[in-house]
Formats: structure tokens, sequence, C-alpha cells
């Protein structure tokens, strides 16, 4: 009897070649939109082959999705390394981790320029229900968490449950925080997810939450 065959080894030049794609296609889709920039471009760009290029990504949207797949594993590990870092036993665990949150969202959502949310509303539509799937398991986790954890230090008031709290934040979110909207209100998502969360900290922290720093 044949000993089974062993895997072939992973190509790990491949593998890289394939992370470089996705940080140079990130830059400048998230500045100045996917549309401004060709496939060809970038492998010239890259100094790869127009062949490699495409044997990775068969096309613009499907390069977009890895983006996209990209920023949001980078975001979940950095929330991740804030919520662990603070068990928000304490009441200044909580206000350091809330703002550790807010300061991670904001420099994230920076990222983002009108360009590229005006081809999202104009190109890609579909790719933007990813993002708004992928968005609120985010917000539902992490700032979920850090509300129930909140009210148990009493940070957040608990006469309103941490999850109709979070529920409200994700109705509001999803109604403003999107291509449309953001062109409507001629507003980046950092300006609009900051005005978003002022209002739902306001009503949602006590007084003592507010206050403490």
């Amino acid at each position: 009897m044949k000993p089974p065959k062993k895997a072939p080894p992973r190509n790990r030049k491949n593998e890289f070649s394939q992370q470089r794609i996705v940080e140079a296609a990130r830059a400048h889709f998230f500045c100045h939109g996917f549309r401004s920039v060709t496939m060809d471009e970038l492998a010239e760009e890259l100094g790869i082959s127009k062949k490699t290029l495409y044997a990775h990504f068969p096309g613009k949207i499907e390069l977009l999705e890895a983006v996209l797949a990209d920023k949001f594993a980078g975001v979940e590990a950095k929330l991740n390394g804030i919520i662990h870092a603070h068990p928000h036993e304490h009441p200044h665990d909580f206000s350091t981790a809330l703002q550790e949150l807010l300061a991670n969202m904001q420099r994230e959502l920076d990222e983002i320029k009108p360009p590229f949310v005006r081809d999202m509303r104009q190109k890609a539509p579909h790719v933007f229900k990813v993002i708004e799937r992928r968005r609120a398991a985010l917000i539902e986790r992490f700032f979920g968490k850090l509300f129930i954890e909140g009210q148990r230090s009493g940070m957040v008031r608990k006469d309103v449950p941490a999850k109709l709290t979070i529920e409200i934040l994700l109705a509001i979110v999803q109604a403003i925080m999107n291509p449309l909207k953001m062109e409507e209100l001629g507003m980046t998502p950092k300006e609009g997810f900051a005005g978003i969360l002022k209002i739902i900290l306001e009503g949602a922290l006590t007084r003592r939450g507010r206050t403490i720093g």
C-alpha cells in the first residue's frame, strides 16, 4: 500500500503577494474610490503581471470584497484587544475601554473618504449590504458587552435595558451611516458616527459615566 501523498507546501510567496495586492488596493479604494484605479494600473504599481493579479482576483469587485474583509479583520482584532485589556470591573476600566473603543472606531472611519462612499452608492450597493451586516455584528458584540458591564459599574443607566440601547444604536447607524444619506448630509462616515455616538452616549450614560475620565 502506497503511503498517502503529502499535501503540497503552501506557497508563501503567493500569500504575501495577495496581501500586498489588498494593501495597495485598500490605500487607493478608501481614499480615492475604487473607480479611480484600474486593475491594470494596480498590477503596474505592484510590479506584477496582469495575469498574476487576475489569478488572485478575477475582477475589481472581488478585490473590493477582499479589501473590506481585511478592514473588518483588523478592526475586530483591535477591538478584541481593547475589551480584553479592560475587564470593566471598576468604573475606570469602563471609562478607559469606552474611550479607547471610540478612538479606535474614529481612526478606522477616518480612512474612508467621500469618493469611496460615492462609489459604493453608485457601483456596489450589494457589497454595502455585507458591510452593514459585519458592522452591525461588531457594534452588537463590542458595544453591547461594554454597555452591560457599564450598568454593573454604575456608568450606564439601568432603567433602560442595554439590549434596547444597542438596538437603538443599530437602527440609527443603519438609517444614517449609508452612502446615500452620507452624501445627502454632506458628511464623512467619521463625522456621522461621532454625532450618532454623542447622542446615544448622552442618553445612555449616567452622570457619573459622563464625568469620569
